[in-house]
Order: structure tokens, then sequence, then C-alpha cells
């Protein structure tokens, strides 16, 4: 009888219950992918902020679909310059620190959501209205951050390893505060 641990994960969706058992690679690949998805907007950032002044309005009024869902509410929001300057600090900064956060694997379930609005946003800017559109790179970018922050990969080899085990007040942190589980991980 083998005591190697079974790396198992599912759950129940909508009455289906989803169960699988992970390569032992698993681990090495959701590193990859963290380091890989997280250098992609940190370099996405840098770009911006070496650019700077980054300014979004263009994007807003010229570069979203006029099919787009949000093409009405981007053209309100490069119609307010005061929107325009608040957007144009946050998405390049956001950039930046969802990217650090992810390479080190420091408050990745929050970082990754972030991400993940982020390409969403992008996502619906460039929408046509074709089904097509399922396949479009800022969509599968969201899904990408959202399994780094599924899977927890700031446990393996992450900055959020060691803070979950930090000992506070004789517990561990997440133990201590339970809703930090949805930061961390």
């Amino acid at each position: 009888m083998s005591t190697k641990a079974r790396n198992e994960f599912g759950g129940e969706f909508g009455g289906v219950s989803l169960r699988g058992e992970a390569h032992s690679l698993s681990a090495l690949f959701i590193v990859a992918l963290r380091a890989l998805i997280g250098g992609m907007i940190l370099f996405a950032g840098i770009g911006k902020v070496q650019g700077w002044p980054f300014d979004a309005s263009g994007y807003l009024v010229h570069g979203v679909d006029a099919a787009s869902p949000v093409s009405g509410l981007f053209a309100a929001m490069a119609g307010s310059p005061l929107l325009m300057e608040i957007i144009n600090v946050v998405i390049p900064v956001t950039q930046v620190l969802i990217g650090v956060a992810l390479i080190a694997g420091a408050f990745v379930r929050l970082a990754a959501l972030g991400g993940a609005l982020q390409m969403l946003m992008f996502y619906l800017g460039g929408w046509e209205g074709e089904l097509l559109a399922l396949f479009d790179s800022t969509l599968i970018y969201a899904i990408v951050f959202l399994t780094v922050a599924a899977f927890g990969a700031g446990r393996i080899l992450g900055v959020d390893a060691y803070l979950e085990r930090l000992d506070v007040g004789g517990q561990p942190l997440v133990e201590r505060y339970p809703k930090l589980q949805y930061l961390l991980g």
C-alpha cells in the first residue's frame, strides 16, 4: 500500500460532481502559469509606465467596437477628464502590482481577480458580438487568471504559503482571520 499523498481536487457545480487527480507535475505547471501570466501583465504595466503619461482615452473612444455592450460606458468614461486621470494611473499601476504579486505568489487570489477583471473589461471592449469572440485572447487570459486563483497558486513556492502559516496569537493567520483565505492562496 502506497503512503504517497494523492493530488485530488474537485467540487460540486450545479448538481454535477467534478473530481480529478492531478499529475505530480501539476504543481510545477501551476507555478509556471502563475509566473507567466504575472510576467505578461507586469510587462504590460511597465510598458505603460515607461511611456508615461499613459492615456487610455484613445482605446476607450476608438478601440471599442460599436457592437460592444460597454461601448457607451467606455465613451462616457473617456468624456470625463477626472475619471480619465484616475483610469490613466489605475490601469498601469494595478498591472504592475498584479504582476509583481503573481510572480512572488503574494495575495494571489486578489491579484488574479484584479487581472481577470481587467481582461474581462478589455474583452467586453473588443467584443464584436460574434461567436468567435469566445476565443478572444483577453477572455482566455481572464480564465487563466481565474485558474491561477482557483488552484491557490500562491501556496506553491509563493509568499502566500508563508503568510497563511504565520503565527498570530498562537494560530495560523488564516485560522485566526478566515476571510484572508479569499485573498491569499
